[in-house]
């Protein structure tokens, strides 16, 4: 099948490793030309280079930066132009988990927290829409936790909620731009230097039992399954869809 997505230009988000590293990849399979990014210069290069072992050099381009910076932003928009005076797919990998859980939180842990999921998003989404000439498809990597309750730590899953709505309010506003809109929210995906195998190394009886009770599946996801839904809603063929949430949890959530 043809995804229509030869010779597109994407900014591929945090894809230094885990699940952008797979929409990078898979990106590139579909003859897509990506910019890769990481804030670790040596873990980028490292991915970079593996990727240069199976796809052509000239479709691939390194951008070094912390993306949550607005000024690494307009940056690596402005490489991305530079190199291929275009920009087609926003694929919106940022933000973490890690926090401090309870309610007894302070204003600078809520603010870190939203800083990471929810504005460094929407920093991304504004300045690469005017880079969207062409139209063009902007995905967001949210989380279930944004979806309903899961025990995930609080600022987090109010951040991720936040992405949803904005993502599905953004795809109103950018129709007539011909940009779509769309947000994958993944379950538990496991990754080496991910968090889900930093959980098994302190527990892993534990985390198994937690995956049984609670993922009809009983296992975890994948990168590579996350990078199948991201493809094809970045790709023509998935013209018709926009200011959706797609859930992939193994069946893990019970919201209709």
């Amino acid at each position: 099948m043809d995804l229509k997505l030869t010779d597109r230009v994407a900014l591929v988000a945090g894809s230094s490793r885990g699940i952008g590293r797979a929409i990078a990849a898979a990106l590139l399979a579909e003859g897509a030309r990506v910019c890769i990014t990481g804030r670790d210069a040596a873990s980028l290069a490292e991915t970079a280079t593996a990727l240069r072992k199976e796809y052509p050099a000239a479709q691939i381009l390194e951008a070094t930066g912390d993306l949550t910076d607005t000024k690494t932003i307009t940056s690596t928009i402005a490489a991305i132009q530079k190199q291929w005076g275009r920009l087609d797919i926003l694929v919106a990998n940022l933000g973490s988990g890690s926090g401090k859980t309870g309610w007894e939180l302070d204003e600078a842990e809520w603010e870190r927290l939203f800083n990471l999921n929810f504005f460094a998003s929407t920093r991304l989404a504004q300045s690469a829409i005017p880079a969207m000439a062409n139209g063009g498809s902007i995905v967001f990597i949210s989380s279930i936790a944004g979806v309903e309750a899961t025990g995930a730590p609080l600022p987090y899953s109010a951040a991720k909620a936040a992405l949803l709505n904005y993502s599905k309010n953004l795809a109103r506003v950018v129709a007539d731009k011909k940009i779509r809109v769309n947000t994958i929210a993944p379950g538990n995906i496991l990754f080496p230097g991910g968090s889900w195998e930093k959980h098994l190394a302190k527990d892993r009886a534990g985390v198994e039992e937690y995956i049984a009770k609670e993922v009809p599946q009983n296992r975890f996801g994948t990168p590579e399954e996350i990078a199948a839904l991201t493809v094809f809603l970045c790709s023509g063929i998935s013209a018709f869809a926009t200011g959706s949430c797609y859930v992939m949890d193994g069946g893990q959530t019970r919201t209709i």
